[in-house]
């Protein structure tokens, strides 16, 4: 109860101009945030420059909870190459490995992918395709980082742990007089 009191304490006694100051402070580091979101959009090409593997379907290349940087090229696709790809109807992305390609006499591509630590092909996870189109390629792996992405795991695995955590950073936002 002591830390709750003294917080609160900190609060009352801080001028309106200071927690407007503290406030303006914490939405300067929320956009600092988005814009480097933003930027690593851009240079990677990827909606989405950083993903974290979920499962264990990419061992032993990867484990649960690395981070990958994706980059996303108009160059040809190789097999072998690791690709993260969205199918409509599933909210989570899929990192796997680039299994069988096929190129049209159009010059598009039709892909197949497997997890390394899987027994099979991943049509069935293909919501009724039978190949991967370049519109399904979230990105290609350019490299990872071992378990930083497992804070993401648990927050997601744990959303209580994701407010403390916000919670926690906001107070100390708010609370900082420096």
């Amino acid at each position: 109860m002591s830390v709750i009191s003294e917080i609160t304490g900190s609060l009352s006694r801080m001028q309106t101009r200071q927690i407007i100051e503290q406030l303006i402070m914490f939405g300067l580091i929320v956009s600092t945030a988005l814009m480097i979101w933003k930027s690593l959009m851009v240079i990677s090409g990827s909606e989405s420059p950083i993903v974290v593997v979920l499962s264990g379907s990419m061992e032993p290349a990867f484990q649960r909870g690395d981070l990958l940087f994706l980059y996303q090229s108009d160059g040809p696709f190789r097999v072998g190459d690791i690709v993260v790809f969205k199918i409509d109807g599933r909210e989570i992305p899929i990192v796997h490995r680039a299994l069988e390609i096929h190129e049209k006499a159009n010059g598009k591509f039709d892909i197949l992918t497997k997890g390394d630590n899987n027994q099979v092909h991943d049509r069935g996870l293909y919501n009724g395709l039978t190949w991967l189109n370049r519109e399904h390629i979230m990105g290609r792996a350019a490299g990872y980082l071992p378990y930083i992405g497992m804070i993401t795991i648990w927050m997601n695995d744990y959303p209580i742990l994701k407010w403390a955590l916000i919670g926690i950073l906001g107070l100390f936002v708010v609370v900082n007089r420096e």
